[in-house]
């Protein structure tokens, strides 16, 4: 899944997301991880089912993000789905923390990619579809696709 643009090589997506929530505002942040962690990551053994971000005592955390323990790491290896540090600027830890606060306003990650060597994360300021919602999306996927179909056969 390398992403040639920015040098950016992205490690593992949460399409699940785009399903369920509305993205209102997306944040690239760094994120703290352990020698064992971060060649996990780099083999590509990340895993976003059920993970999310809170902010606890001003500083934002992710939670239940799972990363496989390092073939090679015995002893050295930590829990899998421990909470995880995340690297943001004190204004953008308020701004999300204000709008969290809201009704039907979550954190949630999107995806995690190496850039410069280095593990980012971006995560987003999302609120909650309906079933309706859902649907009325899925909808609009099919159709775009069933047109684009259509134009590909035609040309």
């Amino acid at each position: 899944m390398a992403n040639e643009k920015n040098g950016e090589k992205t490690v593992a997506l949460n399409r699940k997301a785009t399903h369920d929530y509305f993205i209102e505002e997306k944040y690239e942040c760094g994120i703290v991880l352990t020698g064992t962690e971060i060649k996990s990551v780099r083999d590509g053994k990340v895993q976003f089912k059920d993970a999310y971000v809170s902010i606890i005592k001003g500083e934002a955390w992710i939670k239940n993000m799972h990363i496989s323990p390092y073939t090679y790491g015995n002893i050295f290896n930590v829990d899998e789905t421990r909470d995880r540090k995340l690297l943001l600027h004190k204004y953008e830890i308020r701004k999300m923390y204000d709008k969290v606060r809201l009704k039907g306003y979550t954190l949630v990650p999107l995806r995690m990619y190496l850039k410069g060597g280095k593990a980012k994360m971006e995560i987003a300021l999302a609120k909650g579809k309906a079933l309706y919602d859902k649907r009325e999306s899925e909808k609009l996927r099919d159709a775009k696709r069933e047109m684009e179909k259509a134009l590909k056969f035609k040309g």
